[in-house]
């Protein structure tokens, strides 16, 4: 569904939401190539608002210098 990827100083972060083979939708959050974290949702009001927490870091992370 998509993807955000910044970099700031050789590091990258990534958040990712895509819909899990019938399973509802993931939500993944990278750092460096290392999971952070997983999370498995069935309910599309529990993706939108971890999407709105998304947005929220990015928004941060840019404010920080990433890009």
């Amino acid at each position: 569904m998509f993807t955000r990827e910044l970099k700031q100083a050789g590091h990258v972060k990534r958040f990712t939401v895509r819909e899990a083979a019938g399973e509802g939708w993931e939500v993944r959050e990278e750092a460096d190539s290392q999971l952070v974290s997983r999370v498995q949702y069935r309910d599309w009001h529990r993706v939108e608002r971890a999407i709105m927490r998304i947005d929220a870091e990015v928004l941060d992370l840019e404010r920080r210098g990433w890009r």
